[in-house]
């Protein structure tokens, strides 16, 4: 019986292996297979599509035929925008030579002349006539650089300035632009252009004393730096005495020339005659005293009649860049008198004329040309520049 048990079970178990074998044999053959058909599809050999669905070609036109379709169009060009992007206290001019000129005319009494006509003015370059279009007066924005000595010589009255700054900034239009410069043993921009009072409040908040004077300095970069290409009313209205520390490394001359070619108008507000009448009050005092006191005190003395005579000298060079310029040279009694110059600065940009003209002189060579202007009426005083550095190219 045992070993009948046995023999069936060997049976058992060989028929298990031979099921197992095949199965094995039948996977292997289908990997097979599909290892064959993976390698004809990377080889790039794509079945062929059936012959019905190949799109014919389509066959070249006769040279008679192109003929026929006539010249091929023009290649598209893309305009230019119409209108393009204005600055502020940009003027688009058609005449790139045209010359701008700020006016300002008074009467004897001193009184501004707001009410003229292009028929009222006469502008002349060398001596020479120029014709006026129709064109000549313009309304034109202004941009303002507010200039301050933070020197010694101010820093006891900067809240005067700042006062006085805010009020002549609340009289400008609202186009009107300003900016702020501080300068003593070195040249600062506190405020670049705005026409936000709050801003510009905001920077006079931040002007701090210091000692020395780059007087010339402080003009040259306020010229080369502050003032672009664009054709506008141009303005500096600087606070200082006008003595430079010769700390820096431009001349009075060459600050001018870079006014002259920047086409700033410069309004001077001088404390030279606050600072006068103190030395004075004080070399007085000095000089009524005894003789030995006046003996005692003779090395201050001296130094007050020479600080006299460096305040005479610096007034007349402040009123020659302010009339070179077309500008103003003010010389307040007292600090307290700023507001009052500076409103009278104020009114003046506001009732200034704008004229403008093309110079028959064609010529491109950088020269300097004088201008002058003129009204029909001789009981008119005029004010503008001196002239203007001709183009090059």
């Amino acid at each position: 019986m045992a070993r009948r048990n046995r023999s069936r079970n060997l049976a058992t178990a060989s028929l298990s292996f031979s099921l197992t074998f095949g199965l094995l044999a039948v996977v292997l053959s289908g990997l097979t297979s599909a290892q064959h058909s993976t390698g004809q599809n990377r080889s790039g050999k794509r079945p062929a599509a059936p012959s019905s669905q190949r799109p014919k070609p389509t066959p070249t036109p006769t040279s008679d035929r192109l003929k026929a379709l006539g010249a091929p169009p023009p290649v598209p060009v893309l305009k230019r925008k119409s209108e393009e992007e204005i600055k502020p206290g940009d003027v688009i001019s058609v005449n790139t030579s045209e010359v701008m000129l700020p006016v300002t005319v008074r009467d004897r009494n001193g009184r501004l002349v707001s009410d003229l006509t292009r028929k009222d003015f006469r502008v002349y370059e060398d001596n020479s006539e120029q014709p006026l279009s129709d064109l000549a007066l313009r309304q034109v924005p202004v941009d303002v650089v507010l200039m301050v000595d933070a020197s010694s010589s101010v820093a006891a009255n900067l809240n005067d300035f700042r006062w006085a700054a805010e009020s002549f900034a609340a009289k400008l239009d609202s186009q009107d632009r300003i900016s702020l410069i501080k300068f003593d043993d070195r040249v600062q921009l506190l405020q670049d252009w705005t026409r936000s009072r709050f801003q510009l409040q905001r920077a006079l908040n931040r002007i701090e004393a210091g000692m020395f004077t780059r007087f010339n300095d402080a003009l040259y970069l306020a010229a080369h730096e502050q003032f672009g290409p664009a054709q506008s009313r141009r303005a500096i209205i600087i606070l200082s005495d006008g003595i430079d520390s010769g700390r820096g490394t431009t001349s009075n001359e060459r600050a001018l020339q870079a006014l002259l070619e920047a086409q700033v108008t410069v309004y001077v507000i001088s404390n030279t005659e606050i600072a006068r009448a103190a030395k004075r009050a004080e070399l007085d005092s000095l000089s009524n005293g005894s003789e030995s006191a006046v003996r005692f005190n003779q090395l201050r003395i001296d130094d007050l009649r020479e600080g006299l005579r460096v305040l005479d000298e610096s007034e007349k060079r402040l009123g020659q860049l302010a009339v070179s310029t077309g500008g103003r040279l003010y010389t307040p009694h007292s600090f307290d008198a700023l507001g009052d110059a500076y409103r009278e600065v104020a009114d003046e940009l506001r009732m200034q004329y704008a004229i403008y003209y093309t110079p028959v002189n064609k010529i491109r060579d950088g020269s300097f040309r004088r201008v002058r202007v003129e009204t029909t009426n001789r009981a008119y005083q005029t004010s503008t520049r001196s002239g203007y550095f001709a183009p090059l190219h």
